[in-house]
């Protein structure tokens, strides 16, 4: 049995589960005590902890699907290498749980994370809703302690009033549990009401976003995060609906896609350990343009991962 199989218990496969093709054709892996790969890519169908419309648990099969259409450029523009030269991926499918239990997807998702760090490697997660995001966090504290968080979302996910899955709350338990450097972790786009006063994070709302542009946004981040071992989690709605319309609570005045992969491809140098994509809905979706959106914001992200290797081994 693999190490993955054995880290995950009360395991079932909901029928929406199964596994197509892989993000961007990467090799299917099932040990990690056998995989030669730098990081590895997890989906987590489940979108039970929503408090809008619900899909985000067909998000890793929409943002896998829309990869292809990235698969055929050898060296991604504007980077000028290829990624697997210097990077190797792979993709451990999606993880169990039982239909109806959110308890056994948390237990699983955590297990699952802790199994690919405990092999000395990353994730690269993709949601499902963005509550997936703290048993992620839990399995990373574990083994790094706080993390500095880079969190992109047009809400902060911080308000305390929500049930035990919550797609509104992961950011509230994250603080109190402990899981995030608060005064090295950072917040961008947000556009929704939240209490300001005693906010444990540093905000650059939509509207100082759309001002300062990519520039600005991360001289605030690097600035912010300086050295600390920093996690990346991107809300597809931190997007403007204009590019990120299959998603389950829009919220117009967002980022455009521009200025998104700027900041991402901006954030190389940074001790960056892993990221997740979260609440890509593909049935409100148009012409897959959310779900490429989480596609080619996740494949820039291992862009950045890939520079950071190179400059190491200098």
């Amino acid at each position: 049995m693999s190490d993955i199989a054995n880290n995950v218990a009360n395991a079932d496969l909901p029928i929406y589960g199964s596994l197509g093709m892989t993000f961007m054709e990467f090799p299917v892996v099932s040990d990690l005590t056998t995989s030669d790969a730098d990081v590895i890519v997890a989906g987590v169908p489940f979108d039970m902890a929503t408090s809008g419309r619900s899909g985000a648990r067909f998000g890793p099969q929409g943002v896998r699907q829309a990869s292809a259409q990235l698969i055929w450029e050898g060296a991604r523009w504007p980077w000028q290498f290829a990624l697997d030269d210097h990077l190797k991926v792979a993709d451990s499918g999606n993880v169990l749980f039982k239909h109806g239990e959110p308890q056994t997807m948390v237990d699983n998702l955590q297990a699952h994370i802790s199994a690919i760090l405990n092999a000395g490697k990353s994730s690269l997660t993709f949601g499902g809703d963005h509550f997936i995001t703290l048993p992620v966090l839990r399995a990373y504290a574990k083994k790094h302690g706080p993390l500095a968080l880079i969190h992109f979302d047009a809400h902060t996910d911080t308000y305390s009033g929500g049930t035990k899955y919550d797609h509104g709350t992961l950011f509230h338990h994250a603080v109190e549990e402990g899981l995030v450097d608060t005064e090295h972790s950072i917040q961008i786009g947000i556009r929704t009401a939240y209490d300001v006063d005693g906010h444990p994070f540093e905000v650059l709302d939509a509207a100082w976003v759309g001002d300062h542009g990519p520039k600005g946004i991360l001289e605030h981040i690097h600035a912010r995060v300086g050295d600390r071992k920093a996690y990346v989690s991107f809300d597809i709605d931190g997007l403007d609906p204009a590019f990120a319309p299959g998603t389950g609570t829009p919220v117009s005045g967002g980022m455009t896609m521009d200025c998104a992969l700027k900041v991402i491809r901006g954030l190389q140098g940074l001790n960056l350990v892993g990221m997740d994509v979260v609440e890509v809905a593909p049935a409100y979706d148009h012409a897959e343009i959310t779900s490429l959106a989480g596609a080619t914001l996740a494949l820039e992200y291992l862009y950045v991962v890939a520079a950071n290797k190179m400059a190491a081994n200098k």
